[in-house]
């Protein structure tokens, strides 16, 4: 399960996060990973050329990327200005990006999403309903840069004989990702959004072969897994959960279940790598911790594991040293240090993020304009 290059060299006392590690095929050099972070200055849901800078800014030789939340089709949308890639005209805009990334020595996997009920009429094809696994409405969120709160609209709900076709954009989003030179693709099965609203019992009230049992409810995601492996490969794909998590009204009363059916399930695909979200939140800028843990999944996961919520330095580091993870997926410190390995190396201060910019869709500002060590004044 651990790669024992590298946790020789954390034997050595050298500093974990920065010691090298074998995913699949792929060299990695370190294993600090940049978090999918939805930034929304795709205009007219197209990647934008400001995009190569902001990604080629966070590449380091042999380091891992994931993209910002990318959606598989028109009705995937649930946020304004969130880049697509199920358009010939959306492929062609991600190459450049990615040929940037590769240039300087990293590898990069596209994270494909669909938002289900987590959208209005005024995001979807035509001004229909969202569509997802249950009729159930979400009621309005605080947003997450805490400016307003978010409307959605009721949503509709898939016929069984719908869902297929859903699994098949996924398969050919994950085909278009390829296309556009990416390395690999993350199935994003976290936070609420359409794989969530399928897996977890407490959203999740069909009562065909996608709902009641456990099995039933994970029915979807294993679909999209299998579809995408045999269309691309399972070195090149990877999938991010989050058991533990309520986001978008989403909750489970057996996490630990769902989240260790999973992960055992996903080992007869042979993925890359299982991204999970830890069981734990940050509350005005504390981490509140949970009696919970990953652990149990990722002894029962066979692939890479990477793990993501509220890390820090210090915890990514124990957290490597102790086995419990391969990998430390940093969202908001990646976002406002794009130099953040080095300053791990060095033990540098780190730059502070400016919550209000996360979702402007400024081409410069809370995006590129975050200073690196040497700049920094």
């Amino acid at each position: 399960m651990a790669n024992k290059e590298g946790q020789k060299q954390v034997d050595e006392g050298k500093i974990p996060l920065l010691t090298p590690y074998k995913m699949s095929k792929f060299e990695l050099s370190h294993r600090v990973v940049l978090a999918p972070l939805t930034r929304q200055r795709s205009y007219g849901n197209v990647p934008q050329p400001h995009a190569i800078l902001y990604y080629s800014q966070r590449t380091t030789k042999g380091g891992l990327l994931i993209s910002e939340s990318t959606g598989i089709s028109d009705t995937a949308q649930g946020y304004a200005e969130a880049p697509g890639i199920w358009t010939k005209e959306q492929v062609e805009a991600w190459k450049p990006i990615v040929d940037a990334v590769h240039a300087k020595g990293g590898i990069f996997f596209c994270q494909i999403w669909h938002c289900g009920r987590v959208s209005n009429t005024d995001l979807q094809p035509n001004g229909q309903a969202p569509i997802s696994s249950t009729d159930k409405k979400l009621f309005p969120q605080p947003r997450s840069n805490g400016i307003g709160v978010a409307r959605f609209s009721s949503p509709r709900k898939l016929t069984t004989e719908e869902i297929p076709l859903v699994v098949n954009d996924f398969r050919l989003a994950a085909r278009n990702a390829i296309e556009a030179g990416f390395d690999g693709v993350e199935i994003s099965g976290a936070h609420g959004y359409l794989i969530e609203q399928f897996m977890k019992d407490q959203l999740n009230d069909r009562t065909d072969q996608y709902g009641g049992s456990l099995q039933n409810r994970c029915r979807f995601a294993l679909e999209i897994v299998e579809a995408i492996v045999n269309e691309i490969g399972p070195d090149r794909v990877g999938i991010r959960l989050s058991p533990f998590a309520e986001f978008m009204d989403a909750s489970e009363s057996n996490p630990e279940a769902l989240g260790l059916y999973m992960a055992e399930s996903l080992n007869k695909y042979g993925i890359n790598y299982c991204h999970m979200v830890e069981p734990r939140w940050k509350a005005e800028g504390k981490t509140i911790e949970s009696q919970h843990s990953l652990v149990p999944m990722r002894k029962a996961f066979k692939g890479t594991f990477i793990s993501a919520g509220g890390y820090e330095m210090e915890d990514g580091n124990t957290a490597v040293a102790e086995n419990r993870t391969d990998l430390v997926a940093y969202g908001r410190l990646f976002l406002a240090n794009p130099d953040l390995p080095k300053r791990f190396e060095l033990k540098a201060p780190l730059n502070k993020y400016n919550r209000e910019t996360f979702y402007t869709s400024d081409p410069v500002i809370g995006y590129t304009d975050y200073p690196f060590l040497e700049t920094k004044v």
